[in-house]
């Protein structure tokens, strides 16, 4: 370990090295103040993690040779510069990461937990932000993936709880320990999250030589406009989807479908990680303080009589009652119900803040008329969420980012949260082309029609 590079996870070594991080392995700190050491090729070898790969590699020569060229020569130096502006980068980062976003010094920047979720979303806007295609990542933006998440998941290597064990001794006598291990959430979570980015990010690979191309609305004219796929005003900024005037081939079609399949359950098993680390995350004082003075006021009194009349509640027939024609109305009932559940958990609790409402069950619910509402609340809201999988988060869980204090927590949460977002935006564009095949080859259709009816039609 050198003393020049104090963070977790960051090397100061060239970017020559394989950005590969095994699980829970143990960071190494290098020494920035040694120029040669910091231009030298990593030692490691060509080892692979699960999740990541080295999309491009330079590899810096130690010794240039007489013969060599000017130009190869110049071409040396701009890589070593480009690795020198890129180091700078990472360690601008990761001080802004450690001052609480709050570069002054003045000690009014956000915790931790934030900075992190903020440097994690703020990551995953940079570098999928601007991609709204089926096709592989570009090298530069999934080398900056790769580099800065291995950065920033490398913290949970630090993450541990203490369990006592026994320590045999050469002597032949044992002792009582206290040893390490990853703590029980991020050992569960953070594999099962590397795994679903690594599938996500196959989907991408796999289209390197798709059937289908795509137009940019913005550079089409007003007759190029007219084409068999029509995009709804929202994303009327997006590319546009393109297939032969015939459709795509079956095998194609059959991938597409496939792919979206798996991308659906990625997005489903994500979104399943993000709901149970949200449920654990405290509820901030600030939150309960804004909360109705009872949930029939929260939800409306149309949605309380249905909630509360009968033994059979059933929250899909609720949403076909309501016909949610937009995900804003959606988002606006999502914080209503939820609102009014914790004022009915509230009631029926003995405290004022219920950190786990998991282990209120359904029984127990039978006698209280207040965890009754609060359980039929919770699954209304489980059923809204999954018929709106791309709903925004709610007041609640917006409120549980920002003062969230746990740092295992905030990589977690906000780490399942990028992902199903991509994952949600893969079906998306699936879907684009798979209603773009569909009109061609419908147009299609029609049109062979009309050349077999215009054969055997009688001429005039």
């Amino acid at each position: 370990m050198g003393d020049g590079s104090g963070f977790p996870g960051f090397h100061s070594h060239s970017y020559d090295r394989v950005y590969s991080r095994p699980l829970f392995r143990v960071a190494s700190f290098s020494d920035s103040g040694d120029e040669q050491e910091r231009h030298a090729p990593s030692p490691r070898g060509h080892s692979q993690s699960m999740s990541r790969t080295a999309s491009s590699k330079v590899t810096a020569p130690s010794r240039l040779s007489p013969s060599m060229s000017m130009k190869k020569l110049q071409q040396v130096v701009d890589e070593k510069s480009m690795e020198d502006e890129e180091m700078e980068l990472m360690k601008e980062k990761y001080t802004k990461l450690l001052l609480g976003e709050d570069m002054s010094g003045g000690g009014k920047g956000v915790c931790t937990a934030v900075a992190i979720s903020n440097a994690i979303t703020n990551l995953y806007a940079t570098v999928f932000g601007t991609c709204h295609r089926l096709e592989p990542l570009p090298p530069e933006k999934r080398s900056m993936w790769n580099r800065e998440m291995d950065c920033l998941l490398s913290i949970c290597e630090y993450i541990v709880e203490f369990s006592p064990t026994v320590q045999a001794m050469p002597d032949g006598s044992t002792h009582d320990v206290m040893a390490t291990s990853p703590r029980s959430d991020i050992l569960m979570n953070l594999p099962a999250l590397e795994k679903l980015e690594t599938m996500l990010l196959g989907i991408l690979d796999s289209f390197d030589k798709p059937e289908f191309w795509y137009a940019d609305q913005r550079n089409q004219s007003f007759n190029e406009s007219k084409k068999s796929f029509q995009r709804s005003e929202d994303k009327w900024w997006l590319p546009e989807p393109c297939v032969p005037d015939s459709g795509l081939s079956d095998r194609m079609h059959r991938e597409l479908q496939q792919k979206r399949d798996q991308a659906s359950q990625i997005h489903k098993m994500a979104m399943e990680i993000n709901s149970s680390i949200l449920s654990e995350m405290q509820v901030p004082l600030s939150y309960l303080e804004t909360l109705p003075k009872s949930g029939r006021v929260g939800v409306g009194d149309a949605i309380y009589r249905y909630m509360s009349s009968g033994d059979q509640f059933s929250p899909e027939h609720l949403l076909n009652f309501l016909n949610l024609s937009s995900e804003h109305e959606a988002l606006e009932i999502a914080d209503r119900v939820e609102a009014a559940m914790y004022v009915w958990r509230r009631k029926a609790s003995t405290t004022h803040v219920v950190s786990k409402w998991e282990n209120v069950t359904e029984l127990n619910a039978d006698g209280d008329k207040n965890l009754v509402l609060a359980s039929r609340a919770r699954s209304l809201l489980l059923c809204l969420k999954q018929r709106f999988p791309g709903l925004s988060q709610t007041t609640l869980d917006t409120s549980k980012i920002q003062y969230n204090k746990d740092i295992g927590q905030a990589i977690l949460e906000s780490y399942s949260r990028v992902l199903e977002s991509l994952a949600h935006n893969i079906v998306s564009w699936i879907d684009d082309i798979l209603i773009a095949d569909e009109n061609a080859k419908r147009g299609h259709k029609i049109r062979m029609q009309k050349q077999v009816f215009s054969q055997i039609s009688p001429q005039r």
